[in-house]
């Protein structure tokens, strides 16, 4: 029930004002004990996760796409989810000096209007800074908006919401087998994601051996809870509730109420927060004793006060330790949530058995002397390690590479992601011979390596070139000349050897026997549509040539594509139509340019042409 921001919508403020009724009725039923005004500071024990070694049928790894050089975004498709799901990893301080060693995880779960781009914890809070230093995954789902991270009875808004199922049973094996997270996990989230943490780790404890709610709710069944959360439901997103658990209060209901099951959480670490809803340091206040601006995360907040302590009573009495910080103060919003966070680490860092100090690091040689010259680097977090060629130290906001005959440079930024996604030094670019460097258009930038370079534009991101198509490109100009700047990464065919790159100017295509080859605009268009090099045309062999009444042609080994302003683009193979048009002179001739795909029919084969068609059947062309 998180609101993005100190600043609710009004669909948000409107549901947010039931949160002091109900909690009246809550309290004066018995139902609820008012909140303690003191933290609370108990210790956790352990329990063993049980890892998994192989992912069901069916899951894999569609797509990897690197945001930093220590964070990765994952599509993972999901059999249960019956789509791929983004998943974000921050990856670990010593992930690079250190590859053969595995880590424990910390899943970090969204509020009630989780986006589908990005975790909220990435676009509202800094953790990024936090966990740099950190030897843990951090595990971030992306959407999920009002899903509770459950497994829904029925269809949600036209998506299957199975994410229970997901994140215990389909994900965990392929982070295990691919991402070198181990055997220790934990699980944590705010609001929503704080009552979905709670119940995943209760019905999961041989997984979970830490589990934090940051102003969940964790009563769920009580007097006007189910009602409460469906009128937030229905206010982020229009969901149902009763498509979720079904019927109001309901068996299934009662199931995932975390205070009626806190006794499977004995042998856990739990942490659990909540404010009180009054103002604190980072809210404005009304003008009016204690109350904030943000009247929404004043009543949601109270409301998650309220629910916490009936869930910390429950599972104190069930012999469950309980780490309660019940804060004097702060409504329902980010910048809480990320300092419960940071509250709650060393309880995950003890529970999973990461030391948690951050290891003393400095940077020696050259590599100092650079990180001296470029303070924007921030501080280092490890030390000095080996890598192909050289050495490297990894710096808050970057890399820097050190070899004996190229010196020290540094990589950072998006640059830095796209060197980590083409495999960093042990990949086919080598290490880097210069620094971020500005474009001479001053739109970009870029870092050359041993074996390519990477550029940068904020339209198109950044992009490694390397091989016969940097060579071609850099002939024609680089990002100065036609083609500009590059707009995918180079591109392997599984099906025929050869290679494709996009650029803002066309895309260049390239064969061991065609070399790297040009193809644009509109015959870029119809060439992908017949399926580019997969397809009978195969590689292009030429580029555009212009062709008289302002036309245009490029050839393929297995034909050509025609274009004039009059007819479009379209293929010509090679075979009869293509002959019979030639002993008319081509588009010279007073057939003129095709304008229309070839068809096949019953009978054969047909085309038509500016002046005429051409039929092929049983093997002979015929002009009319």
């Amino acid at each position: 029930m998180a609101t993005p921001s100190a600043f609710a919508s009004p669909r948000t403020r409107w549901a947010s004002l039931l949160a002091a009724p109900l909690v009246a009725g809550m309290v004066g039923s018995g139902l609820l004990a008012p909140p303690a005004a003191s933290a609370q500071n108990e210790g956790g024990t352990q329990s063993q996760a049980q890892s998994r070694s192989e992912a069901p049928s069916g899951v894999r790894l569609d797509r990897v796409e690197w945001k930093t050089a220590n964070r990765v975004a994952l599509w993972v498709q999901s059999p249960a989810m019956k789509k791929a799901v983004q998943v974000q990893l921050m990856l670990p301080a010593a992930w690079n000096a250190e590859p053969d060693r595995t880590y424990p995880s910390l899943l970090l779960l969204d509020g009630l209007r989780a986006r589908d781009d990005a975790s909220g914890w990435t676009l509202e809070t800094r953790i990024d800074q936090f966990f740099d230093a950190k030897n843990a995954v951090i595990v971030l789902p992306v959407g999920g908006e009002s899903s509770f991270y459950t497994d829904w009875e029925s269809d949600a808004k036209g998506e299957a919401y199975q994410w229970e199922t997901f994140l215990t049973d389909e994900l965990p094996p392929l982070l295990e087998r691919d991402w070198r997270v181990g055997d220790k996990h934990g699980v944590a989230g705010l609001s929503m994601g704080g009552t979905a943490a709670m119940m995943l780790a209760q019905r999961h404890p041989e997984r979970y051996r830490f589990a934090a709610s940051y102003s969940g709710f964790l009563d769920t069944t009580s007097f006007g809870m189910p009602e409460a959360i469906k009128v937030a439901m229905q206010d982020a997103g229009g969901y149902p509730a009763e498509s979720m658990w079904g019927p109001l209060g309901s068996q299934r209901w009662q199931d995932q109420d975390p205070k009626l099951h806190a006794e499977k959480m004995r042998g856990q670490s739990v942490y659990v927060s909540a404010g009180s809803g009054n103002t604190g340091p980072w809210d404005q206040p009304s003008g009016l004793p204690d109350i904030p601006t943000n009247f929404p995360g004043y009543g949601l907040e109270l409301l998650s006060r309220m629910t916490t302590q009936t869930f910390v009573n429950k599972a104190r009495g069930a012999g469950v330790e309980v780490t309660a910080n019940f804060r004097p103060s702060g409504t329902h919003t980010w910048p809480y949530w990320q300092f419960e966070m940071t509250q709650a680490w060393p309880q995950y860092a003890a529970a999973v058995g990461i030391e948690n100090v951050e290891p003393a690091c400095s940077a020696r040689g050259e590599i100092a002397a650079l990180a001296e010259r470029q303070p924007d680097l921030g501080p280092c977090l490890t030390d000095e390690y080996d890598v192909a060629g050289g050495k490297a130290t990894d710096f808050r906001f970057g890399r820097v590479f050190w070899s004996p005959q190229h010196g020290a440079h540094s990589v950072i930024g998006s640059i830095g992601a796209a060197y980590q996604a083409e495999g960093g030094p042990d990949g086919p670019l080598g290490l880097p011979t210069s620094d971020e460097t500005r474009t001479p258009d001053g739109k970009g930038r870029f870092n050359t390596f041993e074996n390519g370079a990477i550029y940068w534009s904020p339209t198109t991101g950044a992009h490694a070139v390397r091989g016969a198509i940097r060579g071609m490109w850099h002939d024609r100009g680089a990002e100065g000349g036609a083609l500009g700047y590059p707009t995918t990464d180079e591109v392997t065919n599984p099906n025929k050897p050869g290679v494709v790159q996009g650029f803002q100017g066309g895309t260049v295509y390239w064969s061991e026997k065609t070399g790297p080859k040009l193809v644009k605009g509109a015959i870029l268009a119809a060439y992908k549509e017949a399926g580019a090099e997969n397809s009978a045309l195969g590689y292009p062999t030429g580029e555009e040539a212009p062709l008289e009444k302002g036309g245009a042609l490029t050839r393929f080994e297995g034909g050509i594509i025609y274009w004039s302003p009059r007819t479009g683009a379209h293929v010509v193979p090679q075979g009869p139509v293509f002959e019979a048009w030639g002993t008319e002179g081509y588009e010279r001739g007073r057939l003129g340019y095709p304008k229309s795909a070839l068809r096949t029919t019953p009978e054969g084969q047909v085309m038509e042409f500016e002046g005429g068609t051409i039929t092929v059947a049983n093997g002979r062309a015929e002009i009319s």
